[in-house]
């Protein structure tokens, strides 16, 4: 990835959205719900005060209003600051 986050951010690539549908009704993706796990493709180096505990490749839960979203490269990425994460899946 040529994204590198400063500080004690990190660029995560969201989980896809799941397929619904309701006895033949497709949901559009407007009234999907936004997903709140995604991995963990780039990180900073952490601040003096915080060191950078994620890692590249961590499956990561995100609060639902975290970081912003960019696009790069046709993909979809959301950078946050690593206090936004909420835990690390342990798979």
């Amino acid at each position: 990835m040529n994204i590198k986050p400063l500080a004690d951010r990190v660029v995560i690539l969201p989980s896809p959205a799941e397929e619904v549908t309701v006895s033949g009704i497709i949901i559009p993706d407007s009234a999907k719900e936004k997903p709140l796990k995604g991995k963990v493709m780039a990180t900073g180096n952490g601040t003096k005060d915080e060191e950078m505990v994620l890692k590249e490749g961590d499956t990561v839960i995100y609060g639902k209003y975290a970081g912003t979203e960019i696009e790069y490269a046709g993909e979809k990425y959301i950078i946050m600051r690593q206090s936004d994460v909420l835990a690390v899946v342990c798979e």
